[in-house]
């Protein structure tokens, strides 16, 4: 072959190639030697090693990033969304066909596994015999630079040793496919380890300039786990410089409540690896697990009961502990709009919100009618004001879970049914709801898909100053002929708390009433939003 050619060959590769031309006394036959010397010239291989060597070299490039790792999965949503579709255009059928195809698979699943760095060789252990008293060792070189290690240490309890604790996905000792949780560390730049303490090791490694060479007694067994595909949003905010039981600080990930983060490892009960979603960063970072949230919350609530600063909330061992909850991402489907519901104190605005929304499209936009148990009064016309019912059905249909909401008013019963609200979405209209929050739990299922606004006061001075200018009346008062009182405006503010302590994990979205006007824009784009955008649900409603 031509030398213009080779120069073109990856160059370990070709030392590869000289290597076994120049081995003598190899345990192989001719025709293994054959086939062997074959492959290492090979077009096909040299052309594996560019592509893979190029993927190495830009891993890390701000030029190159994967807007996202679920491609496949998007591609199979789009797919049974066509399929479901009684009508295909011409443009739609080619699509649907196009996107079977194996080659587009093919190109997809490729690029959701370089996104995940899922390219790296899992080669299986090459068997080694040793003597009895002979360990295996291995030498790594790693370039220190700006950029943390990602890998942490601890002490082995049972034989008092320093060994990896664990390694972050895609951090540069991830990437060098060289360091595993379990390996022993033996020396770090020519400087035992031995009788020392993991912070004393961190300081060695502090004060190393340049190449930082380890030598390290392998695990017995080697996790090549693939990075889970786990996106969960965040009901908490985490700061990892307050947190004294962190394994190590520069590791942490920070975020705050809402955020949507890419778990990549559970494999430690207590310390989880996770990336925010969308952030450019491959490398992984620390995050307290679901189990340890929840024991910490726990603990915190109960001293605050125990010490008295709590006990209007002492319910919240009855409640779900927010700490992380499992999603994806939901498309928009024509024709099949999810509910908006508007979730408040009462007397914060919510039924003005609900008939101005409204009011912009009456065809549109739609509010179930609601049941009741009392008379019809003359001009009512039954399914138009309520649905009129005797109170032994509505009282088997309340028992049967048939209810998003129910209560009872001067000896009569009213309420919203589930099939009412799934009726005006079958119908390819917007259900608008305004519903007590304690109907949260019924209306949040994968059946209805529920869009959860919460509207929050103000703080008290500007709540009064606000309902004041605009002569606001109040909602406590039957018949709207005065204004808020003092008292009134307390309750707003006692129960808004109330409300958030408990449900906040439940919204999608939270609008300040201080400006009518203001908030009811701001609802408005969030209705044109839920219809255009996809957006992050739990993860049981697109399954």
């Amino acid at each position: 072959m031509a030398n213009g050619t080779k120069e073109k060959w990856d160059p370990a590769l070709t030392r590869l190639l000289t290597s076994l031309q120049q081995a003598t006394n190899l345990p192989s036959t001719e025709e293994e030697l054959g086939f062997l010397s074959n492959l290492l010239q090979s077009k096909e291989l040299h052309a594996l090693v560019n592509v893979h060597n190029t993927i190495i070299s830009n891993g890390s490039s701000d030029r190159f990033f994967p807007l996202l790792s679920t491609s496949l999965d998007i591609l199979t949503e789009i797919l049974e969304e066509i399929a479901q579709r009684p009508y295909m255009s011409p443009d739609c059928k080619e699509l649907f066909y196009l996107l079977q195809k194996p080659h587009i698979q093919g190109v997809l699943y490729s690029h959701d596994s370089v996104a995940q760095k899922d390219y790296y060789p899992h080669l299986p252990e090459i068997p080694r015999e040793v003597e009895d008293d002979e360990e295996t060792i291995k030498i790594v070189q790693l370039v220190k630079s700006s950029e943390p290690l990602g890998a942490t240490i601890k002490t082995d309890e049972s034989t008092g040793k320093i060994v990896i604790a664990r390694v972050m996905h895609g951090g540069a000792a991830d990437r060098s496919g060289l360091i595993h949780p379990g390996d022993e560390v033996v020396e770090v730049n020519n400087i035992s380890v031995e009788g020392k303490t993991p912070n004393d090791v961190l300081q060695i490694l502090q004060n190393s300039e340049g190449t930082i060479t380890f030598k390290l007694i392998p695990a017995d067994s080697k996790s090549g786990i693939r990075e889970s595909k786990v996106r969960v949003r965040a009901h908490f905010n985490y700061d990892s410089s307050t947190d004294p039981y962190i394994p190590c600080k520069e590791a942490g990930l920070d975020f705050v409540k809402g955020d949507v983060l890419h778990i990549v490892s559970q494999d430690d009960a207590y310390w989880w690896q996770a990336r925010k979603e969308g952030d450019r960063n491959m490398r992984a970072g620390l995050i307290p697990s679901r189990a340890l949230q929840e024991r910490r919350i726990i603990h915190v609530r109960t001293q605050a009961v125990k010490n008295g600063e709590d006990a209007e909330n002492d319910d919240f061992d009855r409640e779900e502990i927010a700490t992380y909850e499992e999603v994806a991402k939901l498309y928009p489907r024509p024709g099949m709009y999810r509910p908006i519901v508007l979730i408040g104190a009462p007397g914060i605005g919510r039924n003005e919100l609900k008939r101005r929304l409204i009011d912009t499209n009456v065809n549109k936009y739609r509010t179930p009618t609601p049941f009741t148990t009392r008379t019809m009064r003359p001009g009512e016309e039954d399914g138009k004001e309520y649905f009129f019912v005797s109170r032994e059905v509505m009282e088997k249909d309340i028992e049967e879970g048939k209810f998003i909401e129910f209560g009872e008013y001067k000896g009569n019963l009213y309420g919203t049914s589930t099939e009412s609200v799934k009726a005006i979405i079958n119908a390819g209209k917007v259900c608008i709801l305004n519903p007590h929050y304690q109907a949260l739990k019924m209306l949040r299922t994968p059946q209805l898909k529920p869009y959860i606004i919460y509207i929050k006061p103000p703080n008290l001075e500007t709540l009064k100053e606000t309902r004041s200018a605009f002569r606001a009346r109040s909602t406590f008062d039957i018949n709207n002929s005065r204004g808020f009182t003092d008292d009134e405006f307390n309750d707003i503010i006692k129960s808004a708390a109330r409300i958030e302590f408990l449900y906040d994990h439940f919204f999608d979205e939270t609008i300040v009433n201080a400006d009518l006007a203001v908030a009811f824009s701001q609802l408005v784009s969030a209705a044109n939003r839920l219809e255009s955008e996809p957006l992050w649900v739990p993860a049981s409603w697109v399954q």
